[in-house]
């Protein structure tokens, strides 16, 4: 009977700890809000961190397998340094495609900047040369050296200059994304920690009786932290499952949106957002017993 009853005061005392904690009003608002937009943000910082890389990856590799050569010469001379060139390549190992584009292909690739109504046949424009290749079996800079000797007016461009860019700016954004991340919880906490204060604050006087009755610090501690942390818990997956809704209708499977393509989480990759309720719930129980700790002791 002496245990029950002792039980029943230890629910009761907590109840009553609970009731000092506001359920409403502008801490409560400001704890949730704060946890959703931290959630909503980072859900986009998971996607960028995860898929930057893959999209480097995929466009680097769109490149390593091409090369291009120009050929600079007398346009009576063109078609004679174009069937040398072609020839050369007809003998390297690992080239597997290699053809000259015609001016109507020329065309297409300067109408973005020059429109579609260019006269190339006026234009005394470089021939080029697609190349398509097997990067372990292509030696570039020995395919080069020879071209530069036998046909001076050729230059070959292997793309190496665009991918490393591209794997400097993977990096870059990877670090941005996860700075990102790391900011929105800490400002998140920051939120909460202040709210907190504040609800601790105006309920300054509560508390005061409550130890002049008894009542434990660690109880008021534990009514706070929990009401704070589950607000940021059900605050963080109501963001997280709008960011989830903005992330899965981004563009990247249209047309128009080519250049996005791969932008957004894929399969086991959507598994990462469940991590942000309870990181959200670990950023704001931190933050909330140091607040009420700091608080209690400086309260009289």
């Amino acid at each position: 009977m002496t245990a029950v009853f002792q039980q029943i005061i230890e629910i009761f005392e907590a109840e009553a700890a609970g009731a000092i904690v506001p359920r409403s009003g502008i801490n409560a608002a400001l704890t949730g809000f704060s946890a959703a937009a931290m959630a909503f943000l980072a859900v986009f910082a998971i996607a960028l961190a995860l898929t930057a890389g893959q999209l480097a990856q995929r466009w680097s590799d769109e490149l390593a397998g091409h090369a291009t050569i120009r050929i600079v010469a007398p346009q009576n001379d063109i078609e004679n340094r174009t069937a040398a060139v072609l020839q050369m390549l007809e003998a390297t190992p690992g080239v597997t495609f290699a053809r000259a584009l015609d001016q109507e292909e020329q065309r297409d690739l300067l109408a973005p900047w020059f429109g579609a109504d260019l006269p190339v046949h006026m234009l005394s424009l470089p021939q080029l040369i697609e190349v398509h290749h097997e990067g372990r079996e292509f030696d570039a800079d020995t395919f080069g050296q020879r071209l530069t000797e036998k046909v001076p007016e050729a230059l070959l461009d292997d793309h190496t200059r665009w991918q490393q860019p591209l794997a400097a700016a993977s990096k870059r954004l990877r670090g941005v994304a996860f700075l990102s991340f790391v900011l929105s919880f800490g400002v998140t906490a920051a939120v909460i920690a202040l709210a907190a204060q504040g609800a601790l604050a105006a309920n300054a006087q509560i508390i005061s009786v409550l130890r002049l009755i008894g009542a434990r610090d660690s109880f008021i501690e534990a009514a706070f932290v929990r009401r704070f942390t589950l607000r940021a818990v059900f605050g963080a997956a109501a963001g997280g499952l709008v960011g989830a809704l903005a992330v899965s209708i981004l563009p990247g499977s249209q047309p128009e949106g080519a250049l996005l393509a791969g932008l957004g989480l894929n399969g086991w990759q959507w598994i990462w957002l469940f991590l942000i309720p309870p990181l959200a719930g670990v950023a704001a129980f931190a933050a909330t017993l140091g607040a009420a700790r700091r608080m209690l002791r400086d309260l009289p």
